[in-house]
Protein backbone atom coordinates (compact mmCIF):
# COMPACT_ATOMS: atom_id res chain seq x y z
CA UNK A 1 0.00 0.00 0.00
CA UNK A 2 2.59 2.41 1.04
CA UNK A 3 4.74 1.97 -2.14
CA UNK A 4 1.40 2.24 -4.16
CA UNK A 5 0.97 5.84 -2.52
CA UNK A 6 4.82 6.85 -2.64
CA UNK A 7 4.32 6.03 -6.44
CA UNK A 8 1.10 8.07 -6.56
CA UNK A 9 2.79 11.17 -5.64
CA UNK A 10 5.99 10.67 -7.32
CA UNK A 11 3.50 10.37 -10.22
CA UNK A 12 1.27 13.84 -9.03
CA UNK A 13 5.00 15.45 -9.10
CA UNK A 14 5.70 14.33 -12.59
CA UNK A 15 2.47 15.35 -13.69
CA UNK A 16 2.63 18.60 -12.78
CA UNK A 17 6.15 19.29 -14.06
CA UNK A 18 5.11 17.92 -17.07
CA UNK A 19 1.76 20.63 -16.85
CA UNK A 20 4.47 23.53 -16.07
CA UNK A 21 6.63 22.54 -18.79
CA UNK A 22 3.70 21.98 -21.91
CA UNK A 23 2.08 25.71 -20.74
CA UNK A 24 6.42 27.47 -20.94
CA UNK A 25 6.11 25.77 -24.10
CA UNK A 26 2.74 26.89 -25.16
CA UNK A 27 3.11 30.22 -24.25
CA UNK A 28 5.44 31.07 -26.64
CA UNK A 29 3.92 29.05 -29.10
CA UNK A 30 0.35 30.92 -28.58
CA UNK A 31 2.35 34.51 -28.94
CA UNK A 32 3.94 33.81 -31.96
CA UNK A 33 0.48 32.50 -33.29
CA UNK A 34 -1.13 35.27 -32.54
CA UNK A 35 1.64 37.62 -34.22
CA UNK A 36 1.33 35.70 -37.59
CA UNK A 37 -2.19 36.41 -37.72
CA UNK A 38 -1.91 39.95 -36.69
CA UNK A 39 0.82 40.34 -40.19
CA UNK A 40 -1.56 38.29 -42.13
CA UNK A 41 -4.80 40.39 -41.01
CA UNK A 42 -2.69 43.52 -41.80
CA UNK A 43 -1.88 42.34 -45.04
CA UNK A 44 -5.68 41.34 -45.74
CA UNK A 45 -6.49 45.22 -44.95
CA UNK A 46 -3.90 46.47 -47.47
CA UNK A 47 -4.86 43.94 -49.80
CA UNK A 48 -8.47 44.68 -49.36
CA UNK A 49 -7.42 48.23 -50.32
CA UNK A 50 -5.47 47.58 -53.37
CA UNK A 51 -8.56 45.89 -54.25
CA UNK A 52 -10.71 48.86 -53.67
CA UNK A 53 -8.58 51.28 -55.34
CA UNK A 54 -7.94 49.10 -58.38
CA UNK A 55 -11.96 48.89 -58.51
CA UNK A 56 -12.47 52.42 -58.86
CA UNK A 57 -9.68 53.09 -61.17
CA UNK A 58 -11.30 50.44 -63.58
CA UNK A 59 -14.44 52.26 -63.18
CA UNK A 60 -13.15 55.34 -64.39
CA UNK A 61 -11.03 53.92 -67.01
CA UNK A 62 -13.92 52.70 -68.28
CA UNK A 63 -16.10 55.79 -68.05
CA UNK A 64 -13.22 57.65 -69.94
CA UNK A 65 -12.93 55.17 -72.79
CA UNK A 66 -14.21 56.37 -75.91
CA UNK A 67 -14.47 53.02 -77.26
CA UNK A 68 -16.79 50.94 -75.74
CA UNK A 69 -15.03 48.10 -73.71
CA UNK A 70 -16.45 46.72 -71.09
CA UNK A 71 -14.72 46.18 -68.09
CA UNK A 72 -17.79 45.28 -65.59
CA UNK A 73 -16.99 42.00 -65.30
CA UNK A 74 -13.57 42.61 -64.08
CA UNK A 75 -14.67 44.95 -61.81
CA UNK A 76 -17.30 42.18 -60.77
CA UNK A 77 -14.22 39.76 -60.05
CA UNK A 78 -12.28 42.50 -58.08
CA UNK A 79 -15.10 43.25 -55.86
CA UNK A 80 -15.90 39.45 -55.40
CA UNK A 81 -11.93 38.87 -54.72
CA UNK A 82 -12.66 41.85 -51.81
CA UNK A 83 -15.68 39.88 -50.29
CA UNK A 84 -13.25 36.88 -49.80
CA UNK A 85 -10.90 38.80 -48.31
CA UNK A 86 -13.21 40.12 -46.00
CA UNK A 87 -14.49 36.97 -45.18
CA UNK A 88 -10.81 35.51 -44.56
CA UNK A 89 -10.03 38.97 -42.58
CA UNK A 90 -13.37 38.00 -40.40
CA UNK A 91 -12.11 34.49 -40.10
CA UNK A 92 -8.93 35.31 -38.79
CA UNK A 93 -9.96 37.92 -36.38
CA UNK A 94 -11.96 34.94 -35.01
CA UNK A 95 -8.91 32.92 -35.04
CA UNK A 96 -6.88 35.58 -33.39
CA UNK A 97 -9.65 36.13 -30.44
CA UNK A 98 -9.33 32.57 -29.87
CA UNK A 99 -5.34 32.87 -29.43
CA UNK A 100 -5.85 35.61 -27.20
CA UNK A 101 -8.29 34.09 -24.95
CA UNK A 102 -6.19 30.73 -25.35
CA UNK A 103 -2.96 32.94 -24.39
CA UNK A 104 -4.73 34.42 -21.18
CA UNK A 105 -5.96 30.84 -20.14
CA UNK A 106 -2.18 29.74 -20.27
CA UNK A 107 -0.98 32.60 -18.34
CA UNK A 108 -3.73 32.17 -16.11
CA UNK A 109 -2.91 28.85 -14.89
CA UNK A 110 0.91 28.94 -15.51
CA UNK A 111 0.31 31.61 -12.65
CA UNK A 112 -2.29 29.31 -10.55
CA UNK A 113 0.75 26.68 -11.24
CA UNK A 114 3.33 28.32 -10.11
CA UNK A 115 1.73 29.41 -6.70
CA UNK A 116 0.56 25.57 -5.98
CA UNK A 117 4.03 23.63 -6.63
CA UNK A 118 5.73 27.14 -4.30
CA UNK A 119 3.17 26.38 -1.69
CA UNK A 120 3.56 22.79 -1.83
CA UNK A 121 7.37 23.49 -1.88
CA UNK A 122 7.20 25.92 1.22
CA UNK A 123 4.54 23.70 2.95
CA UNK A 124 5.65 19.80 2.65
CA UNK A 125 3.32 18.54 4.81
CA UNK A 126 0.78 19.93 2.38
CA UNK A 127 -1.89 22.09 3.94
CA UNK A 128 -5.64 21.19 2.66
CA UNK A 129 -7.42 24.01 1.68
CA UNK A 130 -4.49 25.80 -0.52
Amino acid sequence: GGAKMAAGSGGSTARELFAEGLLQFLRPAVRQLDGHVHAVRESQVELREHIDSLATELCRINEDQKVALDLDPYVKKLLNARRRVVLVNNILQNAQERLRRLNHSVAKETVRRKAMLEAAGGYPQGLPGK
